[in-house]
């Protein structure tokens, strides 16, 4: 007789749920990305999501364009768009047309060389990166406020599913995976929330993207999360109960392995 031992499954996450107090909504939340040190390696490490490491190119997930997640969004990224000096925007005399429909009808950014409009390349003068986020830091707002959605929630990622017939909504906040971004996701060399490269922020997420979070789900509910995760910390006394993946099995130094004293 062959004993089978189970193993725990290697993605595993952890998650919190709870009631809304103002609407008939249930928020759901990823505690163990929000709890990890991930961090936004643009240009320090991010090898992009072409099809190869492309760490010289600097071009993130800019690679291809935003995908705009409405009308509205897009009127505000024409807006924004207009207000962008030569300065702050390498490709400032294409602004007329920034946004078009794709092949199967979406709103994205238009490309210029292989990447979106808005993304300016090494050697130009303000920095490499996004016009949109270099022109917010320098009017001294935040980033938010000037990008696309999608941009700014990166690796964030919030679903809504409503209940067909109590019409119950159930929103769950969680990290972006390859598979969100559909088929074109399989053919990424590299994607950061699955690499401890990018797991070096030195403060957790739900900090780190404080900003970000409040905008998806509100001041109120943002509180109620921290209130929890507070009180979790109470709970698990020698810190996070359940590592990030991407961490889990990462090698230690080879001088911290089989060290002795003599």
């Amino acid at each position: 007789m062959v004993l089978v031992v189970a193993r725990p499954p290697a993605d595993a996450h952890e998650w919190v749920s709870f009631e809304d107090e103002l609407e008939e909504r249930t928020w759901v939340f990823d505690v163990t990305f929000l709890t990890s040190n991930w961090k936004c390696i643009f240009g320090n490490g991010c090898q992009g999501v072409l099809t190869g490491p492309a760490e010289e190119m600097v071009q993130g997930c800019c690679s291809y364009g935003a995908h705009l997640v409405d009308k509205k969004d897009a009127r505000r990224v024409e807006k924004v768009a207009a207000t962008l000096t030569p300065e702050e925007w390498q490709h400032h005399g294409a602004r007329k047309q920034v946004i078009h429909k794709n092949k199967d009808g979406e709103l994205v950014t238009r490309l210029v060389d292989d990447a979106c409009i808005f993304l300016n390349r090494p050697g130009f003068a303000a920095g490499a990166g996004c016009a949109f986020h270099i022109a917010a830091v320098q009017r001294g707002v935040n980033p938010l406020t000037f990008k696309p959605e999608v941009c700014w929630q990166l690796p964030l990622r919030r679903e809504d599913q409503v209940d067909d017939e109590s019409g119950h909504v159930t929103s769950t906040v969680r990290q972006w995976d390859r598979r969100h971004w559909g088929k074109g996701g399989e053919e990424f060399h590299w994607w950061c929330t699955e690499s401890p490269d990018a797991f070096v922020g030195t403060q957790p997420v739900y900090r780190e993207m404080q900003a970000e979070l409040t905008e998806m789900v509100g001041t109120k509910v943002y509180d109620r999360l921290l209130a929890f995760l507070r009180q979790r910390d109470r709970w698990q006394a020698q810190g996070v109960a359940l590592p990030h993946p991407a961490v889990r099995t990462r090698k230690k130094p080879q001088s911290l392995r089989g060290s002795s004293s003599a």
